[in-house]
């Protein structure tokens, strides 16, 4: 695993997806604590942060929130991520009425299938300089 900074709240996200994208940047606006770092699945970074978490980096299905020493996948991800930002965040939390298995398989629905419905964008291309210092390399 290479060596950073786990300090603060880490969300690991595919860089090259519409939607990641989008929710990357979300981060970026709820997060009023300017902590959360966002790593690319496609870093080395972020590639061993998925096999260390059992997930395969060449077919990135999944996003991790990392914070306190504990790993959040999937929508679990998005719901400890709204939990802690609070404020617009809060819809978040609606996730937790879908038992976990429906929950699951309707996030690898979504996942298996954002280039098709959400196309490609890379939130690494954000021109703004404090979006662009919370990725980790």
């Amino acid at each position: 695993m290479p060596r950073f900074d786990d300090i603060a709240p880490l969300a690991v996200m595919d860089a090259e997806c519409a939607l990641c994208s989008w929710g990357a940047q979300m981060i970026h606006r709820l997060d009023r604590s300017g902590t959360v770092r966002i790593c690319p699945v496609q870093s080395p970074l972020g590639a061993a942060l998925l096999r260390h978490y059992g997930m395969e980096p060449g077919n990135p299905e999944s996003w991790l929130f990392i914070a306190d020493g504990f790993a959040h996948a999937d929508f679990d991800a998005v719901i400890e991520a709204g939990r802690r930002f609070g404020g617009m965040a809060w819809p978040t939390q609606a996730l937790r009425i879908f038992p976990r298995p429906l929950r699951d398989w309707l996030y690898r629905r979504v996942a298996r299938n954002r280039y098709t419905v959400f196309g490609r964008g890379s939130y690494c291309a954000v021109p703004d300089p404090a979006f662009q210092r919370r990725i980790l390399r």
